[in-house]
């Protein structure tokens, strides 16, 4: 995951869009954000630079239409960023992290039943692979 660039909370929603739907002309990106999030057009194009350098997104020139798209998933940077939370808050140490979660958030009987099966999914694949 070292290769998945740094990008800021305002970066995201920016890179939510491109997830959601692409391509995205930047008029489209800053229909849509300055609304939402009340930033200027100015401001918004400064997003989208940044994260063409940082090489999370590239475009395409029609004419004179930019489309961009993502060139990281979701997934990928879902993944970073949680590994990055883990060793910074908790020096990586995953339990610590669900054992505070788990003592402080109230679950529903379904969302503890949806944790019983990943936690008896992951212990049956941990099995399997010392066999």
């Amino acid at each position: 995951m070292d290769n998945i660039p740094k990008i800021s909370e305002s970066e995201w929603e920016v890179m939510k869009l491109l997830w959601k739907t692409s391509p995205l002309t930047s008029e489209k990106i800053i229909d849509s954000l300055s609304d939402k999030m009340n930033w200027s057009k100015q401001t918004i194009k400064t997003f989208i630079t940044r994260l063409i350098k940082k090489e999370a997104i590239y475009f395409e020139k029609c004419g004179r239409v930019y489309n961009y798209y993502p060139l990281i998933s979701q997934n990928e940077c879902i993944k970073s960023e949680n590994e990055s939370f883990l060793k910074k808050v908790y020096d990586g140490a995953l339990g610590i992290l669900f054992s505070k979660f788990l003592e402080e958030e109230n679950l529903s009987i379904d969302e503890i039943k949806e944790l019983e099966n990943i936690l008896k999914d992951k212990k049956e694949k941990s099995s399997s692979k010392k066999l």
